[in-house]
């Protein structure tokens, strides 16, 4: 039996040394360098070079090279099957050269090579790049040289892959970091066109791109329109609406998938509306932006140059539609808040006219029952034609007019009973403070509401409750400029005549004068410069007329506790 033939110790340190680049550096393209020059060495040649496959194109492109002359330098790309190199690609095989001027598949480079030979750089069974090495001396390379470079390009190869895994790992660290950093900015936006111009931007950022633009989709009329974009400033990208049906992004709409689009150049792109004009563009990669299955727009990435885009790419891309989406729809729900807790202030100063008028209406209507008793007592004995019997007969006229008046506003001021409902307590809470919840947040007060121990119901007006609760929550903000917190507590309480529920609202501001105190009830009282007094004194009509009450359960430079009782619906 045959003795293995031992590995050339040269070859052995050759190995170990491309082997320690894998931890001493974090460079794919030094390591590249270094494994070159290893390797000529190692073998003795003149030339090498090292070529990679593209991924977009396929071709074989020169990443380093040694012993060229400047004037005579590889090509940059080859496509696999041409020359020697390419052979070696399309194959996966090495390949040995004695003399290149008896090779036809020779492609000349340098005028002084005589012999070459190449080896496939192949990572995990996947072609990735050759090694090729020139030598000035025809028949320079042996069969035991061949193998030997065969083992170093596996080698190299190993390396490359763990740099290119430890490159990848750190860009998506980066992208993690970048996204966490997008979102954080696009949800504490809360103007759309702030959001969808920072959409773009970090898009744009993030994917190197030469141009990122969001088409907004009005689902009424079914058209996209450019709503923001991030481009290079010789690009113009196109204003106003397009129909759906005849613009590009047409398609991840309906699909409400990814599109990639490789080659714009091509006329049938150019003559899209919704296509950016200017040179430079070369492939796009449009994403649907959906919420809960309806698509508010697509995010359209382009980039410089024909590209291919990875798999990565394309995660990225959905990662940051889907965060402005929520962003979006976050938007929307604010501006429904908003216009929410208008219309409901709105509604708050309405009814304080109308309590106001029937408290002036209640004041009007005592004296109006004495001046009637009076003119009823009045003597009519007046002669006939005496003008004073028709003054008589007109001031009684206008007596029941006034009365019908005052009759009309006393009863428009109360809520009909109609209008009263089975609610949960505890709900109706929690719609309030959905209604006020950016209004604490921009005041920087927290709000805790533990849930009840038990269902709790009332027979009431829910937006009367909600205004009585609206009121008294911003007026524990008010009492907390500086920020603070409001603690709900509601519970049922029983004894008496029947059980009621009780809610205390505890806020942590500076109190209740002590001059005001006993009278915060009172109409027209307020400790605000910009209050009108009728906050508390409505809500206290408007509990009276559920059969409930408000009063001041606790107050000191530490906070204050309002307590609000209802009786619970039967």
């Amino acid at each position: 039996m045959s003795e293995p033939e031992a590995i050339d110790p040269r070859a052995t340190a050759a190995l170990y040394r491309i082997a320690r680049l894998a931890a001493s550096t974090d460079d794919p393209a030094g390591a590249l360098r270094e494994t070159l020059a290893v390797i000529v060495g190692t073998l003795g040649a003149d030339a090498g070079s090292i070529s990679l496959l593209s991924p977009d194109t396929g071709d074989l492109v020169t990443e380093v090279e040694h012993g060229y002359e400047r004037a005579a330098v590889a090509p940059d790309q080859l496509r696999p099957g041409h020359g020697v190199t390419g052979w070696c690609a399309l194959n996966r095989r090495p390949v040995l050269v004695p003399d290149v001027r008896l090779e036809p598949r020779y492609i000349a480079v340098r005028s002084s090579t005589r012999s070459e030979m190449a080896a496939p750089i192949v990572v995990q069974d996947q072609m990735v790049g050759v090694v090729d090495l020139e030598s000035d001396r025809p028949a320079a390379f042996t069969a035991a040289n061949l193998e030997t470079l065969g083992l170093l390009a596996h080698e190299a190869g190993v390396v490359m892959q763990r740099l290119w895994q430890l490159g990848h790992l750190r860009a998506k660290a980066r992208q993690l970091e970048s996204l966490i950093t997008a979102g954080q900015s696009l949800v504490a936006k809360l103007e759309q066109q702030e959001i969808l111009a920072t959409l773009t931007r970090e898009a744009c950022r993030m994917l190197e791109a030469r141009a990122c633009v969001f088409y907004l989709l009005d689902t009424t009329t079914r058209r996209l329109r450019c709503a923001a974009s991030s481009a290079a400033p010789e690009l113009q990208v196109p204003e106003g609406e397009f129909d759906l049906e005849g613009c590009l992004f047409a398609s991840p709409v309906h699909t409400r998938r990814q599109i990639w689009f490789q080659n714009l150049c091509s006329p049938e792109f150019l003559e899209m509306p919704d296509m950016p004009r200017g040179a430079g563009l070369g492939s796009v990669l449009s994403t649907p932006v959906v919420f809960e299955n309806d698509v508010l727009g697509v995010l359209a990435v382009f980039s410089a140059g024909t590209h291919r885009f990875d798999n990565d790419e394309k995660r990225l891309c959905a990662a940051l539609a889907g965060l402005g989406a929520v962003a979006l729809q976050n938007a929307r729900l604010y501006a429904r808040v908003f216009r929410s807790e208008d219309v409901l202030r709105k509604n708050e100063r309405l009814t304080t006219l109308g309590l106001l008028a029937a408290e002036i209406a209640h004041e009007i209507r005592n004296p109006l029952t004495v001046i009637k008793l009076l003119y009823g007592g009045l003597g009519g004995d007046f002669a006939p034609g005496d003008p004073r019997v028709t003054d008589l007969r007109v001031i009684g006229e206008k007596l029941d007019q006034l009365e019908a008046i005052v009759t009309r506003v006393l009863g428009f001021a109360k809520a009909p009973s109609s209008l009263h409902s089975r609610w949960s307590l505890a709900e109706v809470i929690e719609d309030t403070l959905v209604l006020v919840r950016l209004k604490l947040s921009q005041q920087k007060v927290t709000v805790e509401f533990p849930a009840p121990a038990r269902p709790v119901f009332v027979e009431a007006h829910k937006g009367q409750l909600q205004q009585v609760l609206l009121n008294l929550l911003l007026n524990a903000t008010e009492a907390m400029p500086a920020g603070g917190s409001i603690r709900l507590h509601l519970q049922v309480i029983e004894g008496g005549d029947a059980p009621r529920a009780r809610l205390d609202i505890t806020d942590t501001g500076g109190g209740v004068p002590e001059s005001l105190r006993h009278r915060i009830f009172d109409s027209f009282l307020s400790g605000r410069p910009d209050g009108t007094g009728l906050g508390l004194a409505i809500a206290k009509r408007i509990l009276a007329s559920h059969r409930g009450d408000i009063e001041l359960a606790a107050t000191s430079p530490s906070g204050t506790t309002m307590r609000v009782t209802l009786p619970l619906a039967k």
